[in-house]
């Protein structure tokens, strides 16, 4: 894989992981990217396809899962969700640090491939906290709620593993968390700066 190194970003829903990015991709307009997962759900509405997702067949998705064209791959509620290979290729085409926000499994599957990217999860506070924050959303109702808080303790528990994570940020402090990340990414961010000047 050519180009800069990506970044996998892991975490419980609403532990802060998109306000993070958001601030990221403001500061450094153009340095990231994101890969486009592949789904087999149906779109929502507003959502397009090869932007929000890849919108694919099971049958599609099984043969190139099949063929080892897939990063990652997991099911959740009877869809099948993934990451491709073309997909970071295509961010890192670009000269951008490809950003792939993935959950623990994924993060395990990864561990397996030649990507080599900075791992990150962000996790908050407390228990308490995050499902403040998801109750506040209002999004979710009290089965997703309580099935996200149970995905999240799992989350916290598995992220403990030596050597999983490059780097644990704690989102008590929206600043401080973010100072954090920017940190852990200075060196790829002026790497990547640099190249696109020459």
């Amino acid at each position: 894989m050519q180009g800069p190194r990506p970044v996998v970003l892991s975490g419980p829903s609403g532990a802060g992981k998109s306000t993070l990015l958001k601030k990221l991709l403001k500061e450094y307009e153009n340095v990231f990217g994101f890969s486009v997962s592949h789904t087999t759900r149906q779109p929502r509405p507003g959502e397009v396809n090869g932007k929000d997702y890849h919108f694919v067949t099971r049958e599609d998705m099984q043969k190139e899962i099949d063929a080892g064209e897939f990063i990652e791959h997991a099911e959740f509620s009877g869809n099948m969700y993934g990451t491709s290979k073309g997909a970071v290729q295509a961010v890192q085409a670009r000269n951008q640090i490809c950003v792939l926000d993935i959950d623990i499994q994924g993060v395990k599957n990864i561990k397996r491939t030649d990507l080599n990217p900075i791992y990150i999860f962000v996790q908050p506070p407390s228990m308490d906290i995050l499902e403040k924050r998801l109750r506040d959303r209002k999004t979710e109702t009290e089965e997703s709620l309580l099935k996200r808080l149970t995905a999240a303790r799992v989350d916290l528990e598995l992220s403990k593993e030596p050597g999983l994570f490059d780097l644990v940020i704690i989102n008590d402090d929206l600043e401080k968390a973010y100072s954090e990340l920017k940190e852990m990414l200075l060196e790829e961010i002026k790497k990547t700066e640099e190249s696109r000047k020459s």
